[in-house]
């Protein structure tokens, strides 16, 4: 190893030149592309027109329905072997175009595929539902015998002796795991740039975010150079890379998906917990990931997972009339920012799309949604800074902001060190957390008056953040997701439409909200935004993962057929 886990303070540069170096190598030579020109921002296309994909690999990788490679990964048509070569492939050209990868183990994933073919030959059977399939990680889940760096130039070299528990069941699953993806420092960034990898661009517009922290998940798989990868999400990490970067995402309730062995930021705050999903070129990768891990029982691998099996009934919404005459809630906005035009286009579509089909949509007015974030910061905080500080132990500087002009000695307030908070004051916090999810259930149950169905509200929909994929470092609050991790709710991200210039021109406003709604507004030009993804959110109460899929079936059929 050319590396320590421990480098000299004054040297950390150095570790950052050599980790970069070793990533380099391990590109394969035959698939570097031509350089690709400064002014290129737009690079979805770039698989397609560099040349290196044969035509067999281009059907592969721009099959977007994750059932269908798995069908026919099943039945012989394609082998795990060319399927993962043909993602290997296009996942080093999207690298080379965005900068989403960190670690890279093609040869280890080729032999493992290699495998997979060799047991579907001998035994006529799968050796799992997600067999052959080519699966993406986050820089947060070790591999044995792999580094996680996680952004931070003190973790290189720290190679991990064991895989975390997802891993381990992915594997048992059938997957086929081939690279891991960028994040940004520290992770609680809403954009992904670190100082060991570097920043990671968006396809759509390479001067624009793919968002963060699972933002290297994101610009991938939105250039299909992986059909299925797992992130993280504790304040919108999964779902707001998903929606600039036109995915699917979801972020389950917390302890739904075992966590057990991977590594973290603010390791052990367990108030506001991280969650552990898929983001996906389709839906069915999203249920494909979610069933094939459940079915696996990972409560008897993890400590926090409940034991939960998966419910085929939940999911076929067999208490809901069978996904017949539902009703939802549609929340427009929070009440402080009011979202770019393209946002609340993406609800009217969705709202007209769901009232086209039978369904009813109701109105939702979101009530102290600024309490529910400021629980979440509060949590997030309470250390101190401590947990950065034990990560910066080589003289590597925090980043302060994503912003790529940045004076990196202006340090925002958000960022500024609060005093730690004594165990009674989380107690506090976790009551008054207690007594909101309370209120908030409540009003959820008092929908039944408005529904007509007997029930509440089936999901609401909401937007998933103000804006669009923005331009680098201008990134603001995650308050249309906070809130979901807050509550514990899960939540699905449904790709709606693309931002048109024509039909979603700036409104003229005298009269604001706030003064970070007065600035949100400043910041949307429609010819920035031009041609950039854009989403819904859906979401359900706590634990409550197969009816948000079942109900996120309805939806995406319901715009489909729009």
């Amino acid at each position: 190893m050319s590396t320590s886990p421990n480098p000299a303070a004054s040297q950390w540069q150095t570790y950052i030149a050599d980790k970069r170096k070793r990533q380099q190598a391990s590109l394969p030579r035959a698939w570097l592309v031509e350089c690709i020109p400064e002014d290129q921002v737009d690079v979805l296309n770039l698989p397609r027109t560099c040349g290196l994909l044969t035509d067999r690999e281009l059907e592969i990788t721009e099959t977007t329905d994750v059932s269908t490679l798995l069908k026919k990964l099943a039945n012989a048509e394609w082998s795990a072997v060319e399927v993962t070569t043909a993602f290997s492939k296009r996942a080093i050209i999207a690298h080379q175009a965005v900068n989403c990868l960190t670690e890279i183990f093609i040869d280890q994933a080729l032999q493992r595929a290699a495998e997979l073919d060799a047991y579907l030959k001998e035994n006529g059977t799968v050796a799992g539902p997600l067999h052959g399939l080519p699966v993406s990680l986050k820089d947060q889940f070790p591999i044995k015998g792999l580094e996680t760096v996680m952004g931070y130039t003190a973790w290189i070299g720290k190679v991990a002796e064991e895989d975390a528990v997802l891993v381990k069941l992915l594997l048992q699953a059938g997957a086929v795991l081939f690279v891991r993806t960028n994040v940004p420092q520290t992770l609680m960034w809403g954009e992904t740039y670190n100082n060991v990898f570097g920043r990671t661009l968006n396809p759509y517009n390479r001067r624009l975010t793919p968002g963060g922290s699972s933002g290297g998940e994101s610009a991938l798989i939105a250039m299909h150079g992986s059909p299925l990868g797992v992130g993280t999400d504790i304040g919108g990490s999964i779902r707001i890379p998903s929606h600039f970067c036109g995915i699917y995402g979801f972020k389950p309730s917390s302890h739904r998906i075992p966590s057990f062995g991977i590594v973290n930021s603010l390791d052990g705050q367990e108030s506001v917990p991280t969650a552990l999903g898929p983001l996906t070129t389709s839906l069915s990768g999203v249920t494909a990931f979610f069933r094939s891990i459940l079915d696996q029982e990972p409560w008897r691998y993890c400590p926090n997972t409940v034991p939960k099996p998966w419910s085929e009934d939940d999911y076929a919404l067999k208490n809901r009339g069978g996904g017949v005459k539902l009703c939802f809630g549609i929340m427009w906005d929070e009440g402080s920012i009011k979202p770019h035009p393209p946002i609340l286009r993406a609800l009217a579509v969705t709202k007209k799309a769901l009232e086209a089909a039978g369904h009813k949509v109701v109105e939702w007015k979101s009530l102290k949604h600024a309490d529910y974030i400021a629980i979440a910061r509060s949590n997030f905080l309470a250390d101190g800074s401590q947990d950065y500080n034990s990560c910066l132990t080589t003289g590597e500087p925090l980043i302060n902001s994503m912003d790529p002009n940045a004076d990196p000695n202006d340090i925002p307030a958000f960022r500024v060190p609060r005093r730690p908070l004594t165990a009674f004051q989380m107690w506090q916090l976790n009551k008054e957390k207690r007594a909101l999810r309370k209120e908030f259930l409540d009003r959820w149950e008092a929908t039944t008056s408005e529904t007509g169905t007997g029930r509440p509200i089936d999901a609401l929909i909401c937007p998933a953040a103000p804006y669009a994929a923005v331009p680098h470092g201008q990134t603001r609050s995650s308050i249309y997701t906070i809130i979901w991790n807050t509550m514990d709710y899960p939540g699905l991200i449904i790709p709606v439409t693309r931002v048109n210039p024509e039909v979603d021109a700036k409104p003229i406003r005298e009269d604001f909200w706030s003064e970070e709604d007065k600035h949100v507004h400043s910041m949307y030009d429609p010819d920035i935004y031009k041609g950039v993804p854009v989403g819904i959110q859906l979401v359900g109460p706590t634990l409550q993962e197969e009816v948000v899929l079942g109900v996120g079936g309805v939806v995406d059929a319901a715009l489909r057929a729009l």
